[in-house]
Parts: C-alpha cells; structure tokens; sequence
C-alpha cells in the first residue's frame, strides 16, 4: 500500500482520509459528511484494499460500491486500480449503457470489488450474475445524490442482499433526513464525521458574475475564454440541446473543445471524459451530469453560462474547480431577471459574489423605484449599486385573501 500511495504521489493524507480510513481499519461503520475534492474515494479505498483478501477465480465480490453515475463508478474504479497497485485485488465497474454480457463475463471469472450503479446492479441479481453473500463491506458515496434521483428502492433491496454483519461507509455532501433515516435503518452505531466546511462554498475558489442581456451571452462566453485562456474550463448550460448549440458554436472559435449530457451513447461520454482527464479537451460543454463527483485536476475555470435552477447545483457545479486545495475560479452570468436566483445563491454559500465586467457587455437594469433609493447615486456604494441593477420586478399584487409572495431583494 505504502508503494501504491508513493507511485500516486499521496505524500499526506487529506483531513476526510486522516478521519475515517483508522476507523474504516477497525471494521466500524462511518457516516462520513465531506464535498467532493476532498479525497473521500481513497478514504474508503484504502481501507477495502487493506481488509479484503483476493479471492481466486470465479469467486463472489467481497466489497460492493454503490455510486451515482456512469461516470463515477468509472472515475472510482480507476482510483482503485491506482492504489491496488501491486496487489492481486480485481475491481469491477459495473453501471447501465454498456453491454450487460461483458460485464457478466467479467463477474464469472472473479470480482474482488464491484463499483456499479443500483440500477445496473439490482437488475444482475435479478438475472443470477451477482452474489453479494460473501460481502464484507458496503460503501454508499453520494448518497444523497443517489436518493434524490430515486434510488432508495434500489439501495435498500441490495443492502438486504448483503450480509447482516457486513461494515458500512456511508458517504454524502449533505445528510439530510432521507440519509439519516437510511443510516439508522441499515448502519450499526456508526461513527458520525463531518468534514465540511462551516459555508458551502470553498475558500480556495474566487466567484464573479456578470450581468448580460440575454442575447449577447454568446459573445460573452467567447470574450471571457479569450481574456481568461483558462488551463481547463467547464461550461454549464441547463439544457442538452442548450449545450450541443453552445458547442456547435464555440468550435468555430476554439479547437480543443468538446461536450457532454444525458443523451449520449456512454460509449461517447467515456471518450469524452478520457479525453478531458488527459487534457486534450481544454473546454468542456455540459450539463449537470458532470456537476457531481466528477474529479478533474485540471479545471482551472467554471462558467455557469445558465445559472443552475437549484442553488445546490451551483454549490457542485463550481465544486469542480478548486480541487483537493487548488485555486479556482467560478462565472455566472446571470440576466436582469435572474437577479432571485443569484441572491439564492449567495444565501446558500453565505458569501457575496464580485460583479465582473467586460467592456461592450455592461448591462444596466429597469429598476422599479421605492422610497429606500437614494437620488444621489455617488453616495452609494457600490454594493447598493449592483443591489438595485438586479432587483428583481415587483410582482403583480395578490388577489384578496391570499397573502403575497415573499420578494428577495438582491444582496440584502
């Protein structure tokens, strides 16, 4: 192990690693609460391969990973690979997309370690390719995003397939309610651990956001790649046709550029990400299936080119940056009538974001007039100023009987 850790070039172990890999040794089940890009696959990582015993050929798994996406349970399996260097551990991903006969073919001649999604998963017991009566250890990563895309059906047949007196790891961003009531329900006295920050945004990572009309946000993209020539950036839109469109066009204008969302084949989305983690790919087109868990190094820059309907997917869109420490940088761009969005945002992260701009793409809002705004604009700083460039239209006045719906004024 200490050789596979040399040969990855892990000198010190991250605060997620130092917390939970002694008590995953002693076979206690953890409740871990860290972000991703913070280390938490080798934290459950090295404990499995320490624990677990190669078993031959043909012989069942002894470690079962549950994550997600297609993608992390390939980004997982690699990180396993990588640190079972040396060592006769096989792993297996296992995960809907790819033909079903191969990854079968790989189960009949021995699995030590299956990283696989619950569908996928669910649906090879079902069919007899998949024992997990030999389990000794269960990891859930990402649970919480695993239970919000309707996944806890799928989590709870399995963990009952797997042995009553198995260990644990149970790992989330977040642990809300439907993560506590699944801890409770299939973890013994775990050890509860909290690795994140008091904000839900990291300190590592500068945010800006500009204010654009929706039209000009194209050239707005263009004109902020040229100024910042980013290492390697990934830009956000909210729809798949959103993004081939932004794809199609920032071609013209940038060679080493690329995309990614729900529709494609996997085997495209695994030439993609390849692709990307090897660098040949300096800008990224997605949506927010690259918005969780995905661990690229390299990302020097998001752009949110549309800001994210949920404050959370922000929190993991701009998570992609900033990794294990680094510096990053986040952009929004945000319209004159996304200013409740961005003020959301900021309520989420508990942290202002800086107003950007480059020349030609200044926008100036209507702003419905109240008595609380001054006349003299130079007494105002500049915090008011942007303030009211992005308060949001009043709305229209409720019908009687039913009370108004709640205003948020922007940076308030």
């Amino acid at each position: 192990m200490l050789a596979a850790l040399a040969r990855a070039n892990y000198s010190e172990p991250t605060p997620v690693q130092s917390g939970i890999i002694p008590h995953a040794l002693e076979g206690l089940d953890v409740l871990g609460q860290a972000r991703t890009g913070t280390g938490k696959t080798a934290a459950f990582a090295i404990p499995i391969i320490e624990t677990v015993k190669h078993g031959g050929k043909g012989a069942p798994p002894a470690a079962l990973v549950l994550v997600p996406t297609r993608e992390l349970a390939v980004q997982v399996k690699d990180e396993f690979e990588k640190l079972a260097h040396g060592s006769r551990l096989t792993s297996v991903p296992i995960y809907g997309g790819k033909p079903i006969k191969s990854q079968i073919a790989k189960l009949v001649r021995g699995a030590d370690i299956i990283i696989g999604t619950p569908g996928r998963v669910i649906d090879l017991i079902g069919r007899g390719a998949l024992d997990l009566r030999s389990i000794e250890i269960v990891v859930l990563d990402e649970a919480d995003r695993m239970l919000d895309i309707g996944f806890r059906p799928d989590i709870e047949k399995i963990l009952r397939r797997c042995p009553k007196d198995r260990q644990t790891l149970l790992l989330s961003a977040t642990v809300a309610p439907p993560v506590e009531r699944l801890a409770r329900t299939y973890m013994y006295e775990p050890e509860v651990m909290d690795f994140s920050p008091k904000t839900k945004a990291v300190d590592t990572i500068d945010q800006y956001y500009f204010t654009v009309d929706q039209e000009k946000k194209f050239d707005l993209l263009v004109a902020l790649l040229k100024r910042e020539n980013p290492e390697q950036a990934i830009v956000f839109c909210r729809t798949k046709r959103g993004t081939e469109k932004i794809h199609r066009r920032l071609s013209k204008h940038f060679h080493d550029t690329d995309m990614m969302h729900g529709d494609m084949a996997q085997g495209a989305r695994d030439r993609v990400m390849k692709a990307f983690r090897a660098g040949k790919v300096q800008i990224l087109v997605a949506t927010d299936v690259v918005g969780r868990g995905i661990d690229v190094s390299g990302i020097s820059h998001i752009i949110n080119f549309d800001i994210p309907q949920s404050s959370d997917d922000y929190v993991h869109r701009v998570g992609r940056t900033g990794r294990m420490g680094r510096e990053g940088i986040a952009y929004t761009f945000v319209t004159t009538e996304e200013g409740a969005e961005l003020t959301r945002i900021e309520i989420l992260i508990n942290r202002l974001l800086k107003r950007d701009e480059i020349e030609g793409f200044a926008t100036v809002a209507t702003v419905v007039p109240t008595s609380r705004q001054s006349t003299n604009a130079a007494e105002k700083s500049a915090s008011d100023a942007e303030a009211e460039a992005e308060q949001p239209k009043r709305p229209a006045a409720s019908p009687p009987g039913r009370r108004a719906p709640k205003r948020h004024r922007r940076a308030l």
